[in-house]
This record gives structure tokens, C-alpha cells and sequence, in this order.
């Protein structure tokens, strides 16, 4: 492939990313562990964050950084008890959605891969609740 062919590219551009998220946001919504963080939160709002972060993550044009500054994921998400549990549990609503839309191959598996690596290191609380060191 080209080197400027983004993961955007080839995980199928922009309306993959919105077609993910949607997935991702039908599986969150009813994982008990996870629907409680998103209780008060307009789900609308969450999803558009999401595509443009994700958009943006995996290198399409930088929108969510050009409305909402740089990510700060961690900071950003530091109000939320996200405990390992938690982290596997997203993970897993991901897996799950990608598989809901047939994102497949070497891109797929990168892309998980990263998430990963991001999941694990929004954790900020341990199983009993316990604040970690932040």
C-alpha cells in the first residue's frame, strides 16, 4: 500500500468509524458494568465524540482536536471510576462491534491492539473501588 494511506483507509474510511461507534455505543449501553457511566450522558453526544476522536485516532483530519483541543484521554477521563473489569469490558463491546460490521485482517487486529494499550491505560480505579495513584 501507499504510505499515505491512513488506518482510516483501510479499515474503510469515515462511515466505517460512524458504523463502529454505533455498534460499539448498542453493546455499552446494555453492559452492566458499563451503562452506568453513560446514565447521564446524551448517548447522541457520546457517539459523535467517538467518530471524531476515532477519525482523528487513526489518522483522518484532526476534528476532534479542532473542537475540543488535544485528547487528554486520561484527563479527560478521570471523573470515571474505570477499573481493569471496566477496561476488559470496553474491550470487549469493541470486539464485538467490530465483529458486527465485519472489520476484519491485519488493520483490525492493529487497530485492537492500540486499543488495548488505551483501554488499559484509562484505568484509575482498582475492582474495590479504591482510587489508584494518578
Amino acid at each position: 500500500m501507499e504510505d499515505d494511506v491512513t488506518l482510516l483507509d483501510r479499515l474503510g474510511g469515515e462511515e466505517t468509524v460512524a458504523r463502529l461507534v454505533d455498534k460499539f455505543y448498542d453493546r455499552v449501553v446494555r453492559d452492566e458494568s458499563l451503562a452506568p457511566l453513560f446514565a447521564a450522558s446524551d448517548i447522541r453526544e457520546v457517539k459523535r465524540k467517538q467518530t471524531l476522536f476515532l477519525t482523528q485516532f487513526l489518522g483522518g483530519p484532526p476534528r476532534y482536536s479542532e473542537e475540543f483541543g488535544h485528547p487528554m484521554l486520561r484527563y479527560r477521563h478521570l471523573p470515571f471510576p474505570i477499573t481493569p473489569a471496566r477496561a476488559e469490558a470496553w474491550l470487549a463491546c469493541m470486539a464485538g462491534a467490530m465483529d458486527d460490521i465485519g472489520l476484519q485482517g491485519p488493520a483490525r487486529e492493529f487497530v485492537y491492539g492500540r486499543l488495548t494499550q488505551v483501554a488499559h491505560h484509562m484505568v484509575n480505579t482498582q475492582e474495590d473501588d479504591s482510587p489508584l495513584d494518578r
